[in-house]
């Protein structure tokens, strides 16, 4: 089953007299469950089609349909409600409430999602039980980084979407965060969507999808993807 369809998305930004379209006529089909990997060069368009499947930003035209809704024609109100119950978000720079603890940023989401999993054991699985009652600043950027993504999962959303989730972090703790994100997609059936330059993560994937100039250029379908531990990081 699909979670995510694209039919002829485009996204059009006025630079002054000139129009840029980031995205062209974009159609991109995505199952329940999948790891999905999108490549391509710096303005190819892939944190534009991550914002749009986030409803961070609405399309010049065409459809976008998640879960069998099609949010290309949502208000910002019912924008705003996709965004608290359907998707998480993973970021390169994590976000977090710098006044919370470590426990009170994940457990924030009980105020907006109903059915958000226990902070405490997500907590634990991305390996921060010393940690609740520390606050952000006290934290490595490896462990914000996981607490951004228990943040995420407690969500318990059926997309969870990822901008250069690694981006920032040393290899040994990027692998750590690419097991965890892959035990979602294997493990529960959450699709993971993950924007990158990094083509070792690819070798992870269900499918690869590859962005160039504000199209998709390939979607290539992986039936043996490697483990973490079988990629040369």
């Amino acid at each position: 089953m699909n979670i995510v369809e694209l039919k002829n998305v485009s996204k059009v930004y006025q630079s002054g007299e000139h129009e840029v379209k980031a995205l062209n006529d974009v159609n991109l089909e995505i199952e329940q469950g999948k790891f999905v990997v999108i490549l391509g060069p710096s303005g190819a368009g892939k944190s534009t089609l991550l914002n749009l499947l986030g409803g961070l930003d609405s399309p010049s035209s065409g459809t976008i349909i998640v879960d069998g809704k099609d949010i290309a024609t949502y208000s910002a109100d019912e924008l705003a409600e996709y965004r608290a119950d359907k998707v998480g978000f993973v970021f390169q720079f994590y976000n977090l409430v710098p006044t919370l603890t470590v426990y009170e940023n994940v457990a924030l989401i009980k105020e907006i999602a109903p059915d958000a999993l226990d902070a405490k054991e997500l907590l634990n699985k991305v390996g921060l039980a010393d940690h609740y009652n520390k606050f952000p600043v006290q934290l490595s950027g490896g462990e914000q980084q996981r607490v951004s993504i228990a943040r995420a999962l407690a969500k318990n959303p059926e997309v969870i979407l990822c901008d250069e989730p690694t981006g920032a972090l040393d290899s040994e703790t990027g692998v750590m965060i690419l097991k965890l994100l892959l035990s979602m997609a294997r493990d529960y059936n959450k699709t993971i969507i993950i924007v990158t330059h990094n083509q070792n993560i690819a070798k992870m994937a269900d499918v690869v999808v590859k962005v160039k100039n504000g199209q998709i250029v390939s979607v290539d379908e992986q039936k043996k993807p490697l483990t973490v531990d079988e990629v040369d990081w």
